[in-house]
């Protein structure tokens, strides 16, 4: 299987191709570190883009008379990042996120790529609002945004949306996330369909009869503060069951937010058989325990919940090991006044675009369990290879879908910056390694951060 091909099984026409218009001039980016680990490139050299593409990448490359020419010395070059999971609130929340604003944080924190999660208001489970996302995401001129169409009618989990109309209309997988396929006949209909397309089901892996009304994880923090708690058995034992409908019918899972150690052991021995499930983890499951939830720290509020330490060392280990494939973000924006609610009444969720290179390099390769080639690798380049997608590489010939970051600088966390509309991180005020300078989509810079 080649580099292009997506996940075994997954079926499919070959890569989707994002769209994209070229620069309007020639960009040479001089004397970085060139990092792309779908290529095997790691060293200091140029890179040359030219008509919305990669021309060349090499250690000393001639500019074109009409070029501009960038000095990235200490920087790194590398592909675009690709996020497989956000969260823009339009239609329905526009106070919380915009298509356009979502799309500004994205390339802020160096993605190139997000795919937008239905659970709007409506959701996206038409043809009209599937087109609707596609069109105000082009004029957005941020990251592409590619739309998630819901997985069932209203995401009642109940009824399935016309998928066939769904891709003819742009989709790139479906999904009800938020909320779970809680139907296992739905969701084998679905992993059966979708083969004809060539695109996952994004399952939010949840036994709703296990986890209740529970606010956190289940455990001693929630004991002591008093909080209705979710059990990892909540989200495990869905993902032993999804896992034997792929196995089943071959369709492609992909487990989102995988937060639990035993929702990693259900990965190992999917991806021992070489069934066809791949699967992401938070930055903030990297990073964060149940811990953080301590004096009702509503911006800790997410879901699935932030678990044990013996879950984090567990995901991290997994990330590290290829058992999880990819970081995703799970950006899921919500206004000041909503999380300022009672902890039990404020939404899940919280915003992670602008702060998920800091927290990856921060986490993972300071800390010494990753290098920074694995960590492009699982943000940018496996992203791509999963789901079948053109860009995560500095090929010539490639989409020119770049991110150049310095990653030794250090950084405070300081949400007034940020250029979604909402605040709500975990990370405020804490000190990251790793900062976007600069964000090309399509050969077009789209972010460049001021001096």
């Amino acid at each position: 299987m080649s580099a292009r091909d997506g996940v075994a099984g997954a079926g499919g026409s070959g890569p989707r191709r994002p769209a994209g218009g070229p620069g309007e001039r020639p960009l040479l980016l001089r004397g970085g570190r060139l990092l792309d680990p779908s290529t095997g490139l790691d060293g200091t050299g140029d890179l040359l883009v030219s008509g919305g593409e990669i021309a060349a990448a090499g250690e000393t490359i001639e500019a074109p008379e009409t070029a501009e020419v960038v000095d990235v010395s200490g920087l790194v070059v590398a592909p675009g990042l690709i996020d497989l999971h956000v969260h823009f609130r339009e239609p329905g929340g526009e106070h919380k996120e915009t298509i356009r604003s979502g799309a500004a944080a994205a390339v802020a924190g160096g993605f190139t790529t997000v795919w937008t999660m239905p659970n709007t208001d409506p959701p996206i489970d038409d043809p009209a609002a599937v087109g609707f996302v596609r069109a105000e995401g082009e004029r957005a001129e941020g990251a592409r945004v590619m739309p998630i169409g819901a997985a069932s009618v209203g995401r009642r989990g109940e009824q399935m949306t016309e998928v066939g109309e769904l891709v003819l209309a742009g989709v790139v997988a479906v999904s009800d996330d938020g909320s779970p396929i809680w139907h296992a006949g739905l969701l084998r209909r679905l992993l059966e369909y979708t083969q004809t397309f060539g695109i996952p089901v994004l399952q939010h892996s949840e036994v709703r009869e296990l986890a209740g009304s529970g606010v956190m994880n289940e455990g001693r923090v929630s004991t002591a503060l008093g909080l209705r708690g979710q059990p990892n058995a909540a989200e495990a034992a869905m993902v032993a069951r999804d896992i034997q409908l792929a196995a089943l019918t071959g369709g492609h899972l992909h487990v989102c937010h995988v937060s639990t150690r035993e929702t990693v052991e259900q990965l190992r021995m999917a991806r021992r058989r070489g069934l066809p499930v791949t699967s992401e983890v938070t930055p903030h499951h990297l990073a964060l325990t149940d811990a953080e939830v301590r004096g009702y720290r509503t911006e800790a509020k997410v879901n699935p919940p932030l678990r044990t330490e013996e879950d984090r060392q567990a995901v991290r280990e997994a990330l590290v090991d290829g058992v999880i494939d990819v970081i995703a973000t799970d950006h899921a924006p919500h206004h000041y006044e909503e999380k300022e609610r009672e902890f039990d009444d404020a939404p899940f969720g919280a915003v992670g675009l602008e702060t998920a290179l800091g927290v990856a390099i921060t986490e993972l390769v300071e800390t010494g369990l990753m290098s920074l080639g694995a960590v492009v690798e699982r943000m940018a380049c496996a992203p791509a290879r999963i789901m079948g997608l053109e860009g995560g590489t500095l090929e010539a010939g490639s989409p020119a879908d770049v991110v150049v970051f310095d990653p030794e600088e250090r950084w405070t966390v300081d949400p007034d910056t940020f250029l979604s509309r909402s605040r709500n991180t975990p990370f405020a005020g804490r000190e990251l390694t790793g900062r976007v300078h600069r964000t090309l989509v399509g050969g077009r810079v789209r972010f460049a951060r001021e001096a």
